[in-house]
């Protein structure tokens, strides 16, 4: 892929990311409610996320018309140029229902099934990450790295939690397990942004079970950009099945951790 092709998908994701941040930010109804459930009825999806995503794929149509297209509320076009678009309209829904900051806008282009681009743009924080294959990672101006080398006990660790209460009852386990062993844990409801906050050191490691390709792409290329390790069970990459991203010396002990504890099953 050239470098110009990968600065226009870089223009491209950053102006949907911001228009639908911004309509996310100043458009939030006062009285928000749910529009549906997926997973299960607290997994919610609400007006807002279908309209952020009605934005991002009218961007994507208009600027790149012959693109696939994967989102979370739904979309899924094959496309012929090779470069498919993941998208998270409103990563932390639940934390926009309540009216927590912690929530962003996850783009992501793939191309031969490689993510090449990843934008997360957090509003509330008036914060955009972003990252380019072989690029490095940015924090607006800013080229981001993730924290010096420190031990498993003094790491400040995130993760998240499924909304299935079978899976959620294994991942309390999960947590019960390594909560003694880091400094301490971090639940923020967005795995893009908390991908995102390990590349700008504000987190040592983040792991979950669970995520989908549109909660992942964007932010694990962001964090590996950055100089984190990324994957799943050992020799596997991050995917639903486990996504861990951490420095790299935090990363060689959770990962043995997370799999004796059985992280990567319900």
């Amino acid at each position: 892929m050239s470098e110009e092709l990968k600065a226009e998908l870089l223009d491209v994701a950053l102006d949907a990311a911001r228009q639908a941040g911004e309509l996310l930010r100043d458009g939030r109804p006062a009285d928000l409610g749910v529009a549906a459930t997926k997973s299960s009825p607290i997994d919610v999806v609400t007006e807002m996320d279908i309209a952020a995503e009605k934005l991002i794929t009218g961007v994507l149509a208009r600027r790149r018309p012959e693109d696939g297209l994967l989102g979370e509320e739904g979309a899924d076009v094959p496309g012929t140029s090779g470069v498919r678009w993941v998208v998270d309209p409103l990563d932390g829904t639940v934390n926009y229902l309540y009216g927590l900051p912690s929530w962003s806008v996850s783009i992501a282009a793939e191309y031969g099934g490689e993510t090449v681009v990843g934008v997360v743009a957090a509003p509330m924080r008036r914060e955009t990450y972003r990252a380019v294959l072989g690029g490095g990672a940015w924090l607006d101006g800013v080229r981001l790295a993730c924290r010096a080398a420190a031990p498993l006990g003094q790491a400040l660790v995130a993760t998240g939690f499924a909304y299935l209460q079978t899976r959620k009852e294994r991942q309390a386990e999960v947590a019960r397990r390594v909560i003694p062993r880091v400094r301490d844990v971090r639940r923020g409801g967005s795995a893009a942004l908390d991908l995102s906050d390990v590349a700008a050191g504000r987190l040592d490691a983040y792991y979950e079970r669970g995520l989908n390709p549109w909660d992942l792409a964007a932010g694990e290329l962001i964090a590996r950009e950055a100089g984190a390790l990324t994957g799943g069970r050992p020799g596997r990459p991050a995917s639903g099945e486990l996504a861990l991203a951490a420095t790299p010396a935090v990363f060689a002990s959770l990962q043995p951790l997370l799999e004796e504890a059985g992280a990567w099953h319900d």
